[in-house]
């Protein structure tokens, strides 16, 4: 089991710390093997920033993702960017807001299975920080995808946010996980 998972978008969104949260996740509460990398442009915030992780149950031979069967792309130039690079029936998370221009076409025949959500918008009505729209992310993406158990990615959470925002993390985690079971019902 190789699993490959992209997370885009730009400087100041947590897409790195995102990763790390996953990879960690992976590799110290689930036992198995993770890699995560990650680049970013020269500004701090407003760059553009990818990061990867790969997981698998066993030793991974490239740590980079080749065709990813997971992505979550949270600006404009990331989903133009990496669109056509995801695995045919990839799930894709989008932050719907930031990414006003779809390409349906490619969408369709890639058979994506995408899930467009106002993901920082939701994020500020729940925690009243849009900063932990990472969080709610990572929370989706693992009920969509039970990648990692939903207690290791809480245990990898609380290991790396901030101390003193551990509840708001969470609540934003389990705004994530939410979400993912009425999607999974349909009801999204």
């Amino acid at each position: 089991m190789r699993k490959e998972v992209l997370i885009s978008g730009f400087g100041g969104q947590g897409v790195i710390l995102a990763s790390v949260i996953l990879g960690r996740a992976a590799a110290v509460y689930e036992g198995l093997y993770a890699v995560q990398t990650q680049s970013y442009g020269p500004e701090s915030r407003g760059g553009a920033s990818k990061a990867e992780v790969v997981i698998s149950d066993e030793p991974i031979d490239y740590p980079k993702t080749l065709r990813p069967d997971y992505a979550v792309f949270l600006s404009q130039e990331a989903y133009q960017k990496y669109l056509t690079h995801l695995k045919e029936n990839a799930i894709l998370i989008i932050e719907k807001d930031l990414i006003p221009h779809r390409n349906e076409e490619v969408e369709k025949k890639l058979k994506l299975k995408v899930y467009a959500l106002p993901l920082t918008k939701i994020a500020e009505e729940t925690t009243g920080l849009s900063l932990t729209m990472n969080i709610l992310a990572l929370g989706l993406l693992v009920a969509l995808t039970e990648i990692v158990s939903r207690e290791a990615i809480e245990k990898a959470v609380l290991d790396a946010v901030p101390k003193g925002t551990e509840q708001i993390n969470l609540k934003a985690l389990h705004k994530g996980f939410e979400l993912g079971e009425k999607a999974l019902k349909g009801e999204l």
